[in-house]
């Protein structure tokens, strides 16, 4: 579904369902019914424990919101990113043959996106960057700048991590080894500071977790590549240059986007120090902004280009989760939600760095987990690719938290029955022709 374009619209038009937020309720929906009939994995006290204390934290910051009407679509979007998508992902995917389906989409999704990024940039019909329409924004269009490059970041982290499972089948790794270095080009041409660190952070651990001299081989391929793309051939290096170096840039001569994200952190703060345990309510960021902003904070963010004509478009949001969440949900909301994410990225590396079966989904669900975590930093949730963040946390959550009986993680040579129980492939099918003959 985010492989079809959205119109453009207004980024302060709020309950926006785009065909992506569509299939993941039916995906919700297709959980319950299988639930009722007993068809889904048996979920652990701690599984059930991190899933479901996120809706304990929104319920909260809902009912104590200043204008609990105005903060229900919140609610329901958190609801559906942090709880429903999650849980649906974790009671679905029956073994890791699944989880690598959903992780080989990530990557062709990646591959479509990017495709259309490259030729955006190329044929100077992408979004509006420093007065030029070059920056790459695949479907998602200048009202979702961040789109593309989380899409892409997903499939460089995927494509890295199965590049180097050890578990997998060669043709499966040659063909990741080959698709990293290929996504490194659009992910560059997206201009997004927090996509790069994010995914290089997630890379580097991937690679950690994956040995050495694996790691050495795809790390010298992705630089390589970003090399002979950047130095070599010249794509975007004064662009990409520049916008390296205003990373560094917080108190020397930012750009405006740098002195607007830090405005809007402190007045994300100071509405927490408002209201410490509850935060001023969901959806009550955007209403409490000028309160609580310096002068120093712009009247909005310009967009253009793919296809779009200007438009201003506010700043409804300090474009740090963490951040936002604390201001809204208060230190309540916080430590339910950033807690959960917290206690599955300790159980899914000590699951990586244990003995079993399936190392390359441990694998592949940390590293989308930290970078997902790591973005956070620097965004927050919005836009079609949003139901994403769901899935991602799912599958970290599928991984780190196995189900008490769980013994068909690896998908070979076990099959998972209605009951929830393991049943041996090999006597299932000694049965199965008992029953013929």
């Amino acid at each position: 579904m985010l492989l079809a374009p959205v119109p453009a619209g207004d980024a302060s038009t709020s309950g926006k369902v785009g065909p992506a937020d569509a299939a993941s309720l039916l995906l919700v929906f297709v959980c319950a019914v299988q639930a009722l009939r007993g068809r889904v994995r048996e979920l652990s006290p701690l599984a059930v424990l991190v899933l479901g204390v996120p809706a304990l934290g929104l319920a909260v910051a809902t009912a104590t919101a200043g204008d609990p009407f105005a903060a229900l679509p919140g609610f329901v979007r958190y609801l559906q990113v942090f709880v429903l998508v999650p849980a649906a992902i974790v009671l679905l995917v029956r073994d890791a043959g699944e989880f690598r389906l959903a992780a080989g989409c990530f990557v062709v999704l990646a591959l479509v996106q990017g495709a259309v990024g490259v030729v955006q940039y190329v044929t100077h019909t992408g979004a509006s960057y420093q007065g030029e329409d070059v920056r790459a924004v695949g479907t998602f269009g200048p009202g979702d700048v961040m789109g593309m490059a989380t899409v892409v970041a997903y499939g460089l982290v995927v494509a890295t991590a199965a590049a180097l499972a050890p578990g997998l089948p060669r043709r499966v790794r040659r063909w990741a080894a080959a698709a990293a270095p290929v996504l490194v080009l659009p992910l560059v041409l997206s201009f997004s500071r927090g996509a790069w660190i994010a995914t290089a952070g997630a890379a580097v651990l991937v690679m950690g977790l994956s040995g050495i001299r694996r790691a050495l081989k795809v790390l010298a391929a992705l630089t390589a590549a970003g090399v002979v793309l950047v130095g070599g051939f010249g794509v975007g290096s004064e662009m990409v240059a520049e916008r390296l170096t205003s990373i560094t840039q917080v108190s020397s001569a930012p750009d405006q986007s740098v002195t607007d994200r830090y405005t809007m952190w402190a007045a994300a703060e100071s509405m927490w120090r408002e209201r410490p345990a509850v935060g001023v309510g969901l959806k009550g960021f955007p209403a409490n902004r000028d309160g609580h902003a310096s002068l120093g904070l712009s009247s909005g963010s310009d967009t253009a280009g793919a296809g779009q004509a200007y438009i201003r478009q506010p700043l409804l949001s300090p474009h740090n989760m963490y951040l936002l969440v604390l201001s809204e949900q208060g230190l309540i909301g916080l430590t339910a939600l950033a807690g959960g994410w917290a206690a599955l990225l300790v159980a899914g590396l000590r699951r990586c760095v244990g003995p079993g079966a399936a190392r390359d989904c441990g694998v592949i669900a940390v590293g989308l987990l930290v970078w997902q975590l790591t973005d956070f930093l620097y965004a927050d949730i919005g836009g079609p690719s949003t139901v994403l963040t769901g899935v991602i946390i799912g599958l970290a959550a599928w991984w780190a938290l196995p189900a008490p009986d769980d013994a068909g993680a690896d998908g070979r040579g076990r099959r998972r029955v209605r009951t929830g129980s393991a049943v041996p492939a090999g006597r299932l099918a000694g049965a199965a022709g008992t029953a013929a003959r």
